[in-house]
């Protein structure tokens, strides 16, 4: 679902900026007994699991049928959406799961390992220079930073309703994806909004089934967002490199409280240079495209197959607006609320280009990388509109 996979695609990048801070200080002669010098992963799944033990509802009653009940509305979901896009799937989406909040976690934390051992990866290249750490970072280590992540995969885990997982950063080639839906958090929201059960579901299948489309029915995009990603990490480790001693960062310092209230919460791009600033705004853009995209199908398309699709939409987004202020203060210190205003922009950007031209217009997004908008262009669609009929003159 579109906020939740907003926390979860930002925890990644969050994690994996505090990652790459980490490996690049850490002492040359710090040795640890782990596979990975940088996070104690076991720590990370028993903090994540504690958090989740802790909230009701954690069991699922009738788990055969709800897998097979899923199954079914993303076989619907795959029906429609082709209908309206024209875009075809070369098979059926078959890794369908009903998921625990003790199974996201455990599938989720692949990814993380994943993400991370990348990063130590091309820290390892790029030799890192074993003096900053006690300037840097000073009483953080690796078990804060596991304790930390932990936490966070904890607090997502009671939130996330459903997700499209397509294994990124993998080194093998990944072609399909599996779908995964986290039952008793989507219980939870069924019985608090007193929402019909089927319709909510069946909308939350919409939305990731249309994830599924943009990388299955794109093999190259899934390459291409894995370079950028390999990029920002491979430059974000370098910046790191290259501090120097208490000016670095007092230099930090002084920036951070300087800045905007919109730069502080943006602190990762302190760390850039104009070039890796350049790719992480490349990535914002792909995932603001991927959201606005999938959520344009998803009230699209739920208008006309949903009897209760506006009851829904309404109520949820209600209880957004009303997020208690604990919610807030979390998300805001971790940075789970950074920029999220470019996946609303995302989602104007969809809009206004199908508005105008047709979801067919709409659909040269996925030719290849070069005809992806910018962030400029998803502020301002008539820009990318006014590109691609350039290109295809």
């Amino acid at each position: 679902m579109a906020e939740n996979r907003k926390g979860l695609e930002r925890a990644l990048l969050l994690g994996a900026a505090l990652g790459a801070v980490y490996v690049a200080t850490r002492p040359k002669g710090e040795r640890r007994e782990s596979g990975s010098k940088l996070v104690d992963w076991r720590q990370v799944e028993d903090s994540a699991l504690r958090m989740v033990r802790r909230a009701p509802g954690g069991d699922i009653a009738r788990r055969q049928e709800l897998n097979r009940a899923y199954r079914q509305m993303v076989h619907d979901s795959t029906d429609v959406i082709t209908r309206y896009t024209d875009i075809h799937l070369q098979g059926p989406l078959t890794n369908v799961y009903v998921f625990d909040r003790q199974d996201w976690i455990r599938a989720n934390l692949e990814g993380f390992r994943r993400l991370f051992g990348r990063i130590e990866e091309i820290q390892n290249q790029l030799r890192p220079n074993p003096t900053l750490a006690a300037i840097l970072l000073g009483e953080a280590n690796r078990r804060v930073l596991s304790v930390q992540l932990g936490v966070l995969v904890g607090y997502l885990a009671r939130r996330v309703l459903g997700q499209y997982d397509l294994s990124l950063m993998g080194k093998e080639a990944v072609t399909t994806g599996s779908l995964y839906f986290v039952e008793p958090n989507i219980a939870r929201i069924e019985r608090e909004l007193n929402l019909p059960g089927n319709d909510l579901r069946m909308w939350i299948a919409l939305h990731e089934t249309t994830h599924a489309y943009e990388f299955e029915g794109n093999p190259w995009l899934r390459e291409h967002f894995n370079s950028l990603l390999e990029g920002y990490f491979e430059g974000l480790n370098a910046q790191m490199q290259g501090m120097r001693g208490t000016r670095a960062l007092r230099n930090i310092a002084e920036r951070l409280r300087q800045g905007s209230d919109e730069q502080r919460e943006g602190w990762v791009e302190i760390f850039m240079n104009t070039q890796q600033r350049q790719l992480f705004r490349k990535i914002q853009g792909i995932m603001s495209l991927l959201e606005g995209y999938s959520n344009h199908i998803m009230n699209t398309v739920g208008q006309t197959i949903l009897p209760d699709f506006d009851q829904i939409k309404e109520r949820i987004e209600k209880r957004h607006k009303r997020n208690s202020v604990a919610d807030r203060l979390f998300a805001r210190l971790t940075g789970l609320n950074i920029k999220l205003e470019q996946y609303r922009l995302g989602e104007i950007f969809v809009n206004e280009v199908v508005n105008r031209k047709g979801i067919q217009f709409m659909n040269r997004v996925w030719t290849g990388p070069e005809a992806l908008p910018s962030m400029e262009e998803i502020r301002q669609p008539e820009r990318w509109i006014r590109r691609i009929e350039e290109q295809y003159v």
